[in-house]
C-alpha cells in the first residue's frame, strides 16, 4: 500500500513530472488560521530540481495565501493523484520559500522551466520546496478522469498586463499583499520582470 521514499527519483519522479495537475496545502501557525489548498497546473510550470528539491512557478491570481504561509512558517505539502493509469497518490512534505523576481536566484531558477513562457501569466515568484518526507498511498478511490489540454484563459487574461498594471491589479485585490488572516503576502509593488 503506502511507502516512504528517501528521494524523488526513478519511477516516482517520472510519475510526478507526468501529472498535469497537482495540489498545494499550507497553513498559518495560528490554530484558528485559514488552511489553504490550491490546484496548480499549466504544463511546464513544475520542475524537479534535484532528488530533494522541487519548484513551481507562482502566477498571478486573486490571493497569495501560499506565499503568506511560506513567509511565516515554510510548511507545505504537494500532492499528485493518478487520474489515469495505475492508482497512486504521491505527497511531498517539506519547507518551501517564495523566491521573488528581485532575488539573485530567480533567473537561474527560471531556467529550470524551459517549456513554458512565463510572460503572459504574470509570474510573481518561484516556489522552491525542500523535501522532508516523500510518501505514496494507493489512490484506489481516485476516479479516472481524462486530461484534454490546459486552459488558455490564464494566459489570455494576464498577457494584457505589464509590470505596472499587474502591480495595480494586485494592490486592488484584498488578499494579495496580506493573507486572509492578515499575514504579509506578496511584496508590492512587483519588481520589474526580466524574463
Amino acid at each position: 500500500m503506502g511507502k516512504i521514499y528517501e528521494r524523488i527519483d526513478g519511477r516516482l519522479r517520472t510519475f510526478i513530472e507526468e501529472q498535469p495537475l497537482f495540489f498545494t496545502a499550507t497553513a498559518p501557525l495560528s490554530g484558528d488560521g485559514t488552511v489553504n489548498l490550491s490546484p496548480k497546473g499549466l504544463k511546464g510550470s513544475f520542475a524537479v530540481l534535484d532528488e530533494l528539491t522541487v519548484a513551481y512557478l507562482d502566477f498571478a491570481g486573486s490571493n497569495a495565501e501560499t506565499i503568506a504561509h511560506l513567509r511565516e512558517n515554510g510548511r507545505i505539502t504537494l500532492m499528485w493523484c493518478a487520474f489515469q493509469g495505475p492508482p497512486n497518490i504521491v505527497r511531498v512534505h517539506g519547507r518551501g520559500e517564495p523566491v521573488f523576481r528581485d532575488d539573485p536566484r530567480f533567473r537561474e531558477l527560471l531556467s529550470h522551466f524551459p517549456d513554458i513562457d512565463p510572460s503572459p501569466h504574470g509570474l510573481r515568484a518561484i516556489i522552491v520546496v525542500h523535501t522532508e518526507l516523500v510518501r505514496d498511498t494507493c489512490g484506489y478511490a481516485v476516479p479516472y478522469m481524462a486530461y484534454e489540454e490546459d486552459r488558455d484563459l490564464h494566459g489570455k487574461r494576464f498577457a494584457r498586463e505589464d509590470d505596472t498594471s499587474l502591480s495595480t491589479y494586485f494592490t486592488k485585490k484584498e488578499h494579495v499583499a496580506a493573507s486572509l488572516d492578515g499575514l504579509p503576502g506578496l511584496p508590492l509593488p512587483l519588481p520589474p520582470s526580466s524574463f
